[in-house]
């Protein structure tokens, strides 16, 4: 038994050398004998307008605004409507970004003009676009470089027509420090069977011994408003260019006298193109 398990692995030995002496040279079945096939580089690296055609760009810059309040709209119909009214103030084309100094297309509007406190720097900038210092100023990406409207354009309410879909952005209201159940919809704890004093609480929200901690990203009470948030599809219901008033469906983010970005819809459902 001995002789032959020494011969079993002598014979091992001898192969392991043979492979050994063999190592580092090209074989059929190595992956470094296939020779390499150039392929043509991802769309991303082509170059950056063809990085931003595969984005879905509006053609146009959209419009700045301020909420002014809720109203009731009634149709032709008699048809009782939630509406939400926009001002539009002295919109006006304050600069550009273009893909060549940039890598991207995009038009800058402000909004509200700006009387006293106006850095030496802005008034520079402001007197280049032939334009008065703007309270506040929003950035809007466009498809190609025929949606850079020139500088010094004003925008006025009629810039959407009546019955046109937008999308509107903004920034929630603040809501300050809120609980589980009212910031993420917990239902809480049982009113009685032995709860005290933890109703409204989160509850259990570990795991065992195995992860030993909470994991990231739970939803605990905290400070809740203050987000970034845009409402879809919204119809324009009224436009007046000389009474810069401009009239939407339903609510808008924020509180009254908020600043809201409007654009053309950008998810038109049913449709193959914007």
């Amino acid at each position: 038994m001995y002789s032959s398990l020494r011969a079993l692995t002598s014979g091992f030995g001898q192969g392991a050398k043979r492979i050994c002496a063999t190592r580092g040279v090209a074989q059929i079945t190595s992956i470094h004998a296939i020779p390499s096939v150039r392929t043509t580089p991802a769309t991303l690296q082509h170059s950056q307008e063809v990085s931003n055609l595969r984005k879905k760009l509006l053609p146009r810059p959209g419009l700045l605004g301020v909420k002014r309040g809720m109203i009731t709209w009634f149709t032709e119909k008699g048809e009782q409507l939630a509406a939400t009214v926009i001002e539009i103030d002295n919109c006006e084309v304050v600069d550009h970004k273009t893909i060549e100094t940039h890598g991207y297309n995009s038009v800058v509007l402000g909004h509200i003009d700006k009387l006293k406190n106006v850095s030496e720097g802005d008034l520079r900038r402001y007197e280049k676009a032939g334009v008065s210092p703007k309270k506040h100023t929003g950035e809007f990406r466009v498809r190609d470089e025929q949606g850079l409207i020139p500088t010094g354009t004003e925008l006025r309410a009629d810039y959407f027509a009546v019955g046109q879909l937008v999308d509107v952005k903004a920034v929630s209201k603040g809501k300050g420090f809120a609980g589980v159940m009212k910031r993420h919809g917990f239902k809480g704890l049982n009113a009685s069977h032995g709860v005290s004093k933890a109703h409204r609480s989160a509850g259990s929200m570990g795991a065992s011994q195995d992860p030993g901690r909470v994991l990231p990203g739970k939803k605990m009470a905290g400070h809740m408003g203050v987000n970034n948030r845009t409402v879809f599809n919204i119809e324009v219901l009224h436009a007046d260019a000389d009474a810069g008033i401009l009239i939407v469906k339903g609510p808008v983010p924020g509180p009254n006298k908020g600043f809201v970005k409007l654009r053309d819809a950008l998810k038109l459902y049913g449709k193959s193109d914007i």
